[in-house]
């Protein structure tokens, strides 16, 4: 594992966001939904392209909190572009489980 100073650490923008909008995105190559996630404040609504099918479904991830890194530059998934990455971890299986506050904390609030 390599070391990274807390300078670095602190180049990477993780922000709170609610997801707003979820819905099934097939024309991935992977199973993945398609999330518009409010961040309020100057960041606002973006979107992104998560493989998080095995665990969710888009009803159940409307108004759950996520984090996110906002500051990744925009990348083109098929025809959708994705403009934040949602943070997870990967279970036994493989599968991908969000990584979220477990309190309620204000949106675009930046991880410390």
């Amino acid at each position: 594992m390599s070391q990274i100073t807390y300078d670095d650490f602190l180049k990477v923008d993780i922000r709170v966001g609610k997801i707003v909008r979820a819905e099934p995105f097939p024309e991935a190559r992977k199973l993945a939904f398609k999330l518009w996630i409010d961040f309020g404040g100057d960041i606002g609504e973006r979107k992104c392209s998560a493989q998080i099918t095995m665990h969710y479904s888009p009803a159940d991830l409307i108004g759950r909190q996520v984090m996110g890194v906002v500051n990744f530059p925009p990348r083109q998934i098929g025809p959708f572009m994705s403009e934040v990455l949602v943070l997870g971890f990967t279970d036994d299986d493989g599968a991908i489980v969000l990584a979220a506050p477990d309190k309620s904390v204000p949106l675009g609030g930046r991880l410390h």
